[in-house]
């Protein structure tokens, strides 16, 4: 399936359904970034709430 890549939202997590393989790249518009934690102190605490997997 092709996208179209948008530019300012860059991934490495192509097992996701918008990821751009070729240049790592996200092809939605817009994402939600969410957490797991109640407190969250560190980027690994984070998440990409518009993952979507292939």
């Amino acid at each position: 399936m092709s996208h179209k890549c948008n530019q300012t939202i860059r991934c490495t997590v192509d097992q996701c359904r918008f990821h751009e393989k070729v240049e790592n790249l996200c092809s939605l518009d817009a994402i939600t970034v969410g957490t797991h934690e109640a407190n969250p102190s560190m980027d690994q605490c984070t998440d990409c709430l518009s993952f979507e997997k292939c």
